[in-house]
């Protein structure tokens, strides 16, 4: 059976290696600064002892106030996982590092949340839409998403 690592040991770790890329932890989770994103990624996927070198989910939750980001992560050299999370404030462009170049899986993780959350990742090679045409307006998994409805919906 996989073992979750304890979020705040982790957390010291990446602190070590990437000074001010930690916001906060508890015994499941580790916050960190939106900028940092990809860095903790690199670090997580190449640290001896740590090897996260599968990215199983990346989603995103709105929370009105900022959306959160959640990496679910696994070394299935050492059998453990850890969940990673980060926030994005305001809503009209919130952007995060793209971590695709850390782990391919990421690639169409993050066009889903960019198609349906409206979040971009900076640096991802081909950030379009994935499951919408390219002309639909608005991000449909936003929680203010409903008053923007219209004629949009009904087309090709």
């Amino acid at each position: 059976m996989t073992r979750a690592l304890n979020g705040t040991e982790v957390a010291r770790k990446i602190s070590e290696a990437i000074e001010g890329s930690v916001v906060r932890s508890d015994e499941t989770n580790v916050w960190v600064e939106t900028d940092s994103v990809a860095d903790v990624a690199g670090f997580l996927r190449d640290a001896p002892g740590l090897e996260f070198s599968f990215l199983t989910s990346v989603t995103a939750v709105d929370y009105i106030e900022y959306f959160e980001l959640v990496y679910r992560l696994l070394s299935m050299k050492r059998n453990h996982s850890v969940v990673i999370r980060a926030r994005c404030y305001g809503r009209d462009e919130p952007t995060a590092p793209s971590v695709s170049g850390v782990w391919k899986g990421a690639d169409f993780q993050e066009r889903e949340i960019w198609d349906l959350m409206g979040i971009r990742f900076e640096g991802h090679p081909n950030m379009k839409r994935i499951l919408l045409w390219e002309g639909f307006a608005g991000h449909p998994l936003r929680k203010d998403f409903l008053g923007q409805l219209g004629p949009q919906v009904n087309a090709p």
